[in-house]
């Protein structure tokens, strides 16, 4: 069984996850350009996410596998107390690709948002090309998929932080939680 950890962001792991994101394979997948995945990029992004907490706008943790090595990231972003929403958010390192952390940080997050922060709607998007993602939101048993006609504020949203064409998903608190109580029995 895979363990896995999130932690808060830190300037620490800013020469790893710039490593990392360099990867061609998560780089394209996530659009990310030269200067994003550069150490300075990596740190100014490390420096946004953490002054992005503090005003209530994102959760951010980076991901850890057993070894204390870094796999990637999660995120709730677009955090919206007021309508009890968020949008969330991965990557994970090419070499961890497969192995389940997708699924398993997504649970992690997913009680937090709605256990602790008492969000109703978690969104999940991925660009129309973005097959991967696509796929690990599928597999996942309490996800409901292409919501985008039900929900066009939040496809709008995905979109223009994207730049492309994207599937909605969402996650509802009701689901999740029902999830989990069935694979606890």
């Amino acid at each position: 069984m895979i363990e896995l950890k999130l932690d808060k962001h830190d300037q620490k792991y800013a020469e790893e996850m710039a490593r990392l994101t360099s990867d061609y394979r998560v780089k394209d997948a996530l659009g990310l350009n030269e200067k994003q995945v550069s150490l300075q990029g990596t740190q100014e992004y490390i420096d946004f996410i953490l002054h992005e907490e503090k005003q209530f706008k994102q959760f951010s943790r980076v991901m850890l596998n057993k070894d204390d090595q870094l796999i990637g990231v999660i995120t709730l972003k677009s955090i919206s107390p007021y309508r009890k929403t968020a949008h969330i958010g991965t990557w994970i390192a090419a070499p961890y690709w497969g192995m389940g952390y997708n699924q398993l940080a997504k649970e992690m997050m997913l009680k937090i948002a709605f256990e602790e922060m008492g969000l109703e709607y978690v969104f999940a998007g991925a660009a129309v090309h973005n097959l991967r993602s696509q796929k690990a939101q599928i597999k996942l048993p309490y996800m409901l998929i292409d919501v985008g006609t039900k929900f066009p504020d939040e496809l709008e949203k995905i979109e223009a932080e994207t730049h492309s064409k994207c599937i909605l998903n969402v996650i509802t608190k009701d689901r999740f939680l029902r999830h989990l109580q069935s694979i606890s029995q």
